[in-house]
């Protein structure tokens, strides 16, 4: 019990307290209930979407589905979002130790640039068009999507926990990347995938074929989206810090309703 209030303390502004003492061994081994975290978002998002819907015009919605996204978590991930786009703008003097120095201390600088408001802008205004648009498909599609969006972001900052090292000695996000192991990542994926299985179980409804075939490609795609993130905060900071953890968590969402635009105009 305590890891999942911590995973809700790291991921959302609900005013959990966890009693007693808290080790580095609990704090690393809440990134397994990170998706649970997500299903309490995305449950949120559904309700809001749905009680929008009664009140208010279509193109109201996505707007207030995602402003009680960003607020569920306190802007959190598009913190990380704008200081990790300010510190890849860094340009390189071909020095990495001299450049890699230079753009963490820009991500740790509390100011935001025009690179990582420009970011912010983009993921916002490219999340809005995506969840208006699949809100012209069917209801149980636009809420699933709604449901599981959250969900599979934090399960791809647990996966870029796993495959990626810490950037610095120090900070919390150390603490997740030294102590994510192969336990952590298992489970988080099993509990990830039996969330994906609920909006099925409850719609009451068959899916079609190609909707199940639909859940290991989008796995499998998001698997490989934050390899190559996290290929890429190696080379530009070498390694990862809390900071591209919350940039893998926006831009894995964005990328998720990509995909689920690009599969329902094939099969749909």
């Amino acid at each position: 019990m305590k890891q999942i209030l911590l995973a809700f303390q790291f991921l959302t502004i609900v005013p959990v307290k966890v009693s007693g003492s808290v080790s580095e061994k609990d704090i690393a081994r809440s990134v397994v209930f990170f998706p649970v975290a997500g299903v309490f978002q995305g449950l949120l998002a559904g309700c809001v979407a749905f009680a929008s819907a009664i009140i208010f015009p279509p193109e109201i919605t996505p707007g207030l589905v995602l402003l009680t996204l960003i607020l569920s978590n306190g802007g959190f991930h598009l913190d990380g979002l704008a200081d990790t786009f300010d510190a890849i703008s860094v340009k390189s003097s071909g020095d990495f130790e001299s450049d890699k120095e230079k753009r963490l201390s820009v991500m740790k600088d509390s100011s935001t640039g025009a690179i990582g408001t420009t970011a912010i802008l983009f993921v916002i205004l490219l999340k809005y068009l995506s969840l208006s648009n699949i809100s012209h498909f069917t209801p149980f599609t636009y809420y699933s999507t709604l449901f599981l969006m959250p969900v599979i972001s934090k399960w791809t900052m647990v996966v870029s926990m796993f495959h990626g090292k810490s950037a610095r000695a120090d900070g919390l996000g150390q603490i997740f990347l030294s102590r994510t192991g192969l336990k952590e990542v298992s489970i988080s994926t099993l509990l990830s995938i039996l969330i994906f299985v609920l909006p099925v179980i409850f719609s009451g409804h068959f899916l079609p074929d190609f909707q199940f075939v639909f859940y290991p490609v989008l796995l499998a795609a998001m698997y490989i989206l934050c390899r190559l993130l996290v290929a890429f905060f190696n080379k530009k900071f070498g390694g990862l810090t809390g900071d591209t953890l919350g940039a893998i968590s926006e831009l894995t969402e964005t990328a998720f309703l990509f995909m689920v635009i690009i599969w329902l105009r094939l099969f749909i």
